[in-house]
């Protein structure tokens, strides 16, 4: 795997970071992490812990969120996504508001070595992570729709730039834990990326497609935003992290897969040629990826907790039903596709999401929306960003005018 562009064992001072999407749940457990970090001291063998100095923090509409944060951790620079709603922001900080803020901040603030946690939802984060790639900083990446739907220009970017992208996801920081010795690609049988199931692991079909909002966000394990425990309901969110695993580690469809595990302490594993697997478990606490993406590539006291070995009794793991949830069998026909077909298929995902929240679909067509739409735009090279926004615009077009959408 890559060394990161600045090693971070070398050095005691504070690495800067910004933070993209600072008062969702990933950005909130980053800060949380880095005002952890710089309490503990040193490490064991007595290397400093690495400590970071926050330069930037970019948001959606939370305004007084961020005010808070920026406090906090004396920052200056921040981006706000809606205009509108920056009243609460001092005017003592440099402010960028707009679509376009989170891209602005990252082009006036970061720097050649700077680490941008990339934690937007949504293909609106995909021109930011660039953005920091093209500046020279590693990304520790939250943002799955970034490699879903330009995964192939964004490593490109990277391997040319010489920076790391760092998963955040669990089950991709599982993967990245378990593959940090550099094994070669070919040596991989199969990545087995684990789904708690949702909140409808254990309902009949018929129940599931009538499934309320309500219904879909009581996920039982894991604490997260409203748009990615929808797609946990659905199970899309497996089916995109199938897609940005491909990108990550160089792996093909065909050595992807996906297993229920509902206690979402086993996060990932890795079967090698040999038949040997290896995985990775931890409690279902996003502060210990966030760290391991921070601090790679050293291990340091954290802030999540650890397993309780006397406690754990039994680890369940179920195959997955594919006549329930079609959203993994659809992310591997995108993954065999390429081009802009992972880009169709996340913004189709994103309009079908969001219309079952607004009450504008039955949640059982999510995801045969998503198929039509796959099926219905045709795909092209992913040459560059144009090319994948083109694809993204013109998948959620034909969402929207999906007849199963009431508009």
């Amino acid at each position: 795997m890559k060394q990161s562009s600045r090693n971070i064992a070398e050095s005691s001072d504070p690495r800067r970071i910004i933070i993209l999407g600072s008062t969702g749940s990933i950005g909130v457990g980053a800060l949380d992490v880095i005002a952890h970090l710089a309490t503990v001291g040193a490490t064991k063998s007595g290397e400093p812990v690495p400590t970071f100095e926050v330069v930037g923090l970019a948001a959606g509409r939370r305004a007084d969120v961020l005010e808070r944060q920026a406090d906090r951790f004396s920052v200056r620079n921040l981006a706000l996504a809606d205009p509108a709603a920056a009243g609460p922001l001092s005017p003592d900080r440099s402010i960028r508001t707009g679509p376009d803020a989170a891209v602005r901040l990252v082009e006036d603030v970061a720097r050649p070595g700077d680490l941008v946690v990339a934690a937007m939802v949504g293909a609106a984060g995909i021109p930011s992570a660039l953005a920091a790639i093209e500046r020279g900083c590693d990304v520790a990446l939250a943002n799955k729709e970034t490699l879903v739907a330009a995964g192939e220009l964004v490593t490109a970017a990277a391997a040319e730039a010489g920076v790391e992208i760092l998963p955040i996801d669990s089950e991709h920081a599982a993967l990245h834990q378990c593959l940090r010795s550099g094994r070669d690609p070919q040596e991989v049988s199969r990545l087995v990326l684990t789904a708690s199931g949702g909140p409808f692991r254990t309902w009949p079909a018929d129940r599931i497609r009538n499934a309320t909002v309500e219904e879909a966000l009581k996920h039982p394990t894991w604490k997260m935003g409203p748009k990615v425990t929808i797609d946990s309901a659905t199970m899309m969110n497996k089916g995109l992290e199938l897609i940005e695993a491909r990108w990550l580690f160089g792996i093909d469809a065909d050595r992807l897969q996906a297993i229920i595990h509902p206690q979402s302490i086993v996060h990932s594993f890795v079967e090698f040629l040999d038949g040997s697997s290896l995985a990775q478990l931890s409690p279902p606490d996003m502060r210990m990826p966030i760290q391991y993406a921070l601090c790679h590539p050293i291990r340091v006291p954290g802030c999540a907790p650890s397993l309780d070995y006397q406690e754990l009794r039994e680890l369940v793991f179920e195959p997955v039903d594919h006549d329930r949830f079609p959203s993994i069998e659809l992310a591997r026909s995108v993954i065999r596709a390429g081009g802009t077909a992972g880009a169709i298929f996340n913004a189709a995902n994103e309009v079908a999401a969001e219309a079952f929240c607004r009450g504008g679909m039955a949640f059982g067509l999510i995801t045969d929306v998503v198929a039509d739409v796959v099926d219905q735009v045709p795909v092209g090279p992913a040459a560059d960003l144009d090319a994948v926004m083109a694809a993204d615009g013109a998948a959620r077009d034909a969402a929207r005018a999906h007849s199963s959408i009431n508009a």
